[in-house]
């Protein structure tokens, strides 16, 4: 029978394999190695004997209801056999979405005395029948049984047995069935993605020669780690593992004894030897291990899955320290001879070597993966010490060991691509460079400074994807992000968002801009130094200071631009911060960041930098200040007890009843920290008549807090405490974004007592 028997083709796809791993509940009972997939059923339903509709047949073993369903359009009647009641319930749920009335399906083991009412003209198994002839009696004469029976070393074949009065007589062997399910059966099987999608995908991996996983991972927007944890699970003789606890095993032998060539193509790294077994590494769940076993043989071989970003990584890892152990000795005599010429700049490229090139595209590997804001490359004496700042916390990378003539040659390296002057080291410097990985692009924003023992390199990855985050992605409340909203909407006004360095201020500008540009009805411009993310349809300028370009020439002239909206990157002096006054006079919304530690400070801070309280008082809207908190994983959040000191501080009078609080315990998808990501945590000064009148007169800072508490005063305290109970940061930040004397509830009363 041919393969493309046009009446298969149509009992295919009247049948959707989907619909029948859809169910909740299947995960407890099989995995989808327990129905076939649809070139299977092909196969199956293809070695099938001719048959009569008026026909009728035995299927053992339900599955989900696949097979049985397929079944249903070819026979007349179908009786299904399995042993489980929860597996018969599934099928059976799954059989009625389809309104099959032509299935019967009985609890039973078919081996054991099972009986029908009248013999069927066919028996068709899906489980591995150690006794057939145990069935004789439920088959007419003439009719034929199909059992699939185990080869070693391949795929099960399909067998034929035919009745021939009381006995069962083997007739031949029908084919081999493949019941290897590919990563896109898999994928489908677990719910991540469904027949469409992975249509889409496979057709958009041809076009681009682009592996169909990359296409998936994008498309489906799963997270890498646990979607390869899932895909290896459910592939047999294949097992996931992480990165870090792949390093310590590797043999460098073995990545040096193939060619580079061969196994990019085949998407396999050679990793160690376990006894008589070749591990292999892969980021591609159908990895075809044949190739490898053909230039290693005597060996037998076992692969570990694990992500593409790790890949890369491992990729790197290896050709690095290969290339250490060939260069090291050539590369040490560059560095002497660099050291005794610092002073010679055009002797700067000849002391490069592609070893350092490539260390340093390894720690721009290691932050980006890591999905870290920051790199930091420091030098204490002969110590040198890299380091990522992830979520706000710094972590040292352990598996660089650098000398300090190599860390010589790498900060010489980051000098000449963000276009630095390698012979100046005894002045700070900043500058830029760009790194494209994978189909994303990083603005690296590159600082150096001189210090004791040498120069400190601080790199800042800046992800452009010309989209920026929006105001829910950031964690605002509804009621802060609908006062937000209605200021971008305001006619005229200062909006200023202030907090100390790296808490998110320019973060929650590009939100509201974000909004603006998904508008599309403001004309919006900006200056900023320097351009941090790439937004479309906004009109973004750098200052450049160096031929005369600040931010005070720049508003004087954007106003000349007929703009609605004008952003300043940061208000540093007292020119720009008149110029950015005179612009709100003039009908302009004007947005900007100022450094100082809370909503009210920022009122002294513009006082300090002469700007007079009347044109505080008239042009300012409303003041944002923030700081970020660590955000609990979504994966591992469970409740958690209270800390008793933390609560005392915060609720000097008792704690209010039902108060409950969260944390995460570990996981693989926040690598054991509990925490991922983070949020900011807002206090919001709306500026209102009461508080005009209050700046105009420009009382002590005290007591501007406390009208300002008068006049509602959203409280960075309150934002925390919100998150908190809402179960997105855990209790222990709190301490580390509030100050002590803002632990507890504020109050003007309980300051004026305390005076």
């Amino acid at each position: 029978m041919s393969t493309h028997n046009p009446k298969i083709q149509v009992v295919l796809r009247a049948v959707p394999r989907e619909a029948f791993i859809a169910s909740s509940d299947l995960a407890q009972h099989m995995s989808g190695h327990s129905i076939p997939t649809r070139s299977a059923l092909q196969q199956i339903l293809t070695a099938l004997p001719p048959m009569g509709r008026n026909q009728s047949v035995l299927y053992v073993g339900a599955g989900s209801g696949y097979v049985p369903a397929a079944l249903s359009h070819l026979f007349s009647r179908v009786h299904v056999v399995e042993k489980e009641a929860a597996i018969a319930d599934i099928a059976a749920t799954n059989l009625a979405k389809f309104h099959i009335k032509n299935v019967e399906i009985s609890i039973a083991d078919v081996q054991s005395g099972f009986h029908l009412d009248a013999p069927c003209d066919f028996i068709l198994s899906g489980t591995f029948l150690k006794h057939p002839e145990a069935l004789l009696g439920l088959l007419k004469e003439g009719g034929v049984l199909i059992n699939l029976e185990p080869e070693e070393g391949r795929s099960p074949s399909l067998v034929q047995y035919r009745r021939r009065e009381e006995q069962l007589e083997r007739a031949g062997t029908l084919g081999w069935v493949d019941f290897r399910r590919s990563t896109a059966d898999v994928l489908i099987d677990l719910g991540v993605a469904d027949e469409q999608t992975v249509s889409k995908a496979r057709e958009e991996a041809l076009a681009s020669g682009k592996p169909l996983m990359r296409i998936l991972h994008r498309l489906v927007n799963y997270e890498d780690a646990e979607l390869y944890r899932r895909l290896a699970a459910q592939k047999r003789n294949v097992s996931f593992i992480e990165l870090e606890k792949l390093l310590p095993s590797l043999d460098v032998r073995l990545f040096a004894g193939f060619s580079r060539t061969f196994l990019d193509k085949h998407r396999l790294i050679p990793a160690y030897m376990e006894g008589n077994e070749l591990v292999v590494a892969s980021d591609d769940p159908d990895a075809r291990l044949d190739a490898i076993e053909r230039l290693t043989e005597g060996h037998t071989t076992r692969l570990l899955l694990v992500t593409p970003t790790d890949f890369q990584r491992l990729w790197s890892h290896l050709a690095i320290t290969l290339r250490g152990d060939m260069l090291g000795r050539t590369h040490l005599a560059e560095v002497d001879e660099a050291e005794e010429e610092e002073g010679r700049e055009e002797d700067a490229h000849n002391r490069i070597s592609p070893y350092l090139v490539s260390i340093y595209e390894g720690i721009l590997l290691e932050g980006v993966t890591n999905q870290a804001s920051d790199i930091h490359l420091e030098r204490y004496d002969d110590r040198i010490r890299i380091r990522l700042r992830i979520d706000g916390e710094l972590h040292d990378l352990n598996h660089y060991r650098l000398t300090p003539g190599e860390l010589l040659g790498i900060v010489n390296v980051i000098k000449l691509r963000a276009e630095l002057n390698i012979a100046e080291r005894r002045l700070p410097q900043g500058g830029r460079s760009m790194l494209r990985f994978g189909d994303a692009s990083y603005d690296l924003r590159v600082q150096t400074q001189p210090s004791l023992h040498g120069e400190h390199v601080v790199i800042r990855l800046l992800r452009q994807t010309g989209r920026a985050m929006t105001m829910q992605e950031l964690g605002m409340s509804r009621k802060i992000s609908g006062h937000y909203r209605r200021l971008l909407n305001n006619p005229a006004g200062l909006v200023l968002v202030v907090g100390p360095t790296g808490s998110g201020k320019s973060t929650t500008l590009y939100a509201g801009l974000q909004e603006l540009a998904d508008d599309g009805q403001r004309k919006v411009i900006t200056v900023e130094d320097p351009i941090e993310y790439s937004i479309d349809n906004i009109q973004q300028t750098r200052v450049r200071p160096d031929i005369g370009f600040s931010f005070a020439n720049a508003m004087r002239a954007f106003v000349r631009q007929d703009p609605d909206v004008i952003l300043v990157g940061e208000i540093r002096d007292q020119e720009t911060a008149l110029e950015a006054m005179r612009a709100s006079q003039t009908g302009h919304v004007v947005l900007s960041t100022l450094h100082c530690n809370d909503a009210v400070d920022s009122l002294q801070r513009l006082y300090d930098l002469g700007v007079h309280p009347n044109s505080i008082a008239s042009e300012l809207l409303a003041v944002i200040a923030q700081r970020l908190a660590k955000r609990i994983c979504k994966e591992c959040r469970t409740e958690a007890k209270p800390d008793p000191v933390i609560m005392a501080e915060l609720f000097p009078e008792g704690a209010p009843a039902g108060f409950r609080c969260y944390a995460g315990t570990g996981c693989p998808a926040c690598n054991g920290k509990g925490t991922r990501g983070r949020v900011a945590v807002v206090e919001y000064l709306h500026v209102n008549q009461d508080i005009r009148n209050a700046i105009s007169r420009q009382p002590p800072i005290g007591e501007m807090r406390w009208l300002a508490l008068d006049a509602g005063l959203s409280t960075m305290r309150d934002s925390a405490l919100d998150h908190v109970i809402a179960g997105t940061i855990p209790m222990s930040e709190l301490p580390r974004i509030l100050p002590e004397e803002r632990m507890a509830p504020e109050s003007r009363g309980g300051r004026r007592e305390a005076q």
